[in-house]
């Protein structure tokens, strides 16, 4: 087992993290949310990943067949149409914003302050 996937994934939420952190901007932030979100796929597919592993299907194979588990890749689809729902909701809100304020730089909305 290899430990670069590990790494790939940490160094993307490293960067995405950096850039939502250092943002001028709303929608360059939710960008960069993204981009750390993405982060899990990588680790997903670093979890599921066997190295001469098929699809699990056994119709056509023999049982002792290593096969990648089917669960983790479920799991990476569901995090793909997730993110892309959060992204979408965020951009609409951030439209939401430049809408009332005039404004995407988070220092100039001190409207949205408590």
């Amino acid at each position: 087992m290899s430990i670069l996937p590990f790494l790939a994934a940490g160094w993307i939420l490293l960067a995405g993290i950096y850039g939502m952190v250092t943002s001028r901007n709303l929608v360059h932030a939710v960008g960069c949310l993204a981009v750390a979100q993405s982060s899990t796929y990588v680790l997903l597919l670093g979890v599921g990943f066997r190295r001469g592993g098929t699809a699990p299907v056994f119709s056509d194979i023999p049982t002792r067949t290593p096969v990648v588990d089917p669960v983790v890749q479920a799991l990476v689809l569901t995090d793909i149409v997730v993110g892309t729902t959060v992204t979408a909701l965020l951009l609409s809100l951030v439209i939401q914003i430049r809408k009332r304020t005039g404004t995407v730089d988070p220092e100039d909305l001190t409207e949205l302050r408590g």
